[in-house]
């Protein structure tokens, strides 16, 4: 069986990679792209590197028959996902990669988003999109919630070790560093070549990051009290990937244990020798996360670090992991691509 599948923003960098991933996907066809902004023009117009494959020209939403489509991936900026998704047909399925769906709590997405959220009675049942750790509510769910890439990086290397109960939770120090295309493909100054070059910088110090929302909300659920991180995100000069360096306390061989029996079943996470940490350069463009564990200096704590491609298993090959689940078919389908290297 076929599944029909629609892209809402696919004219961003998330949308041309769910192209780029569904393009070699057996159970899949893409019947429509919608670019609101770039509505009439053709995929390989918009993304030269997608030339190679036949696809359906791009549309504005209101112009899709939504009743010839199983799944929608909404890859809309946030504010604007709640309104086009209260509008579907309830009887499609939908993964949002915005972050509009993300927090439970309506008051906490008010407190990290500004303004009031418009599509409660879909913010209640939507199912948060770690596939790892939500896979049984995520096969039966309508509407899955794609976790933030900074999100999914900081979790993969902390979830495992919070449920154990193998490190002190008020002494985490997580240090991430971001690829430029976290950030999205429309204009910014701050992103243009001669800002961004030869230099990084950080950014939303100081606890003013969103995706503090989804650590407060997903840590916290675990430890069954509050659990707050030190949280300090980097943007660096490069395309793709996200590192995560994570401080904690507790012993390392210990933490390294944890996380492998946790893992050691998950298609997706590769766990490194004691000692070893991972690099971005080694998971470009694939759905796989490498994590670390070294021992630090100072006795008692260890260093944990994990790095993936933002675009994919940060987002895009998260997003299709998660649609596989829901339409019925192997989490694995289409998503076995090996890393880019050099």
């Amino acid at each position: 069986m076929t599944h029909k599948i629609a892209i809402l923003g696919a004219s961003g960098y998330t949308g041309a990679e769910l192209v780029r991933l569904i393009a070699t996907h057996p159970s899949m066809e893409i019947v429509a792209l919608a670019a609101n902004s770039k509505a009439g023009m053709a995929m390989a117009d918009v993304f030269p590197h997608l030339r190679h494959l036949d696809l359906p020209d791009l549309v504005t939403i209101d112009q899709i028959d939504f009743a010839n489509v199983d799944l929608v991936f909404c890859g809309l900026p946030h504010a604007t996902s709640q309104k086009v998704i209260r509008a579907l047909p309830k009887t499609v399925k939908v993964v949002d990669l915005s972050a509009d769906f993300r927090l439970r709590d309506p008051e906490e997405y008010v407190k990290w988003y500004g303004g009031q959220h418009d599509a409660l009675e879909e913010q209640a049942e939507a199912v948060y999109g770690l596939t790892e750790f939500y896979r049984d509510e995520i096969k039966s769910a309508r509407l899955v919630a794609g976790t933030g890439c900074n999100a999914a990086t900081g979790q993969y290397a902390l979830r495992p070790l919070i449920s154990a109960g193998v490190i002190d939770l008020d002494q985490i120090i997580l240090d991430l560093k971001c690829a430029v295309s976290g950030a999205g493909r429309s204009l910014k100054e701050n992103l243009l070549h001669a800002e961004l070059s030869e230099g990084y910088h950080p950014y939303a110090v100081g606890g003013t990051h969103r995706h503090l929302g989804e650590f407060d909300q997903e840590f916290s659920a675990l430890a069954g009290r509050p659990v707050k991180v030190q949280f300090t995100p980097h943007l660096v000069p490069a395309n793709r990937g996200i590192l995560a360096t994570v401080y904690v306390q507790g012993d390392a061989e210990v933490i390294h244990q944890t996380l492998s029996s946790a893992y050691e079943a998950e298609p997706f996470i590769e766990m490194l020798p004691v000692g070893q940490t991972p690099s971005t350069r080694h998971v470009r463009g694939s759905n796989f996360c490498h994590i670390g564990v070294v021992k630090d200096r100072i006795e008692g704590r260890a260093i944990v670090v994990a790095a993936l491609d933002n675009l994919t298993k940060g987002s895009s090959g998260q997003a299709l992991q998660n649609a596989n689940l829901m339409l019925g078919l192997p989490e694995t389908e289409g998503l076995m691509l090996a890393p880019c290297f050099p």
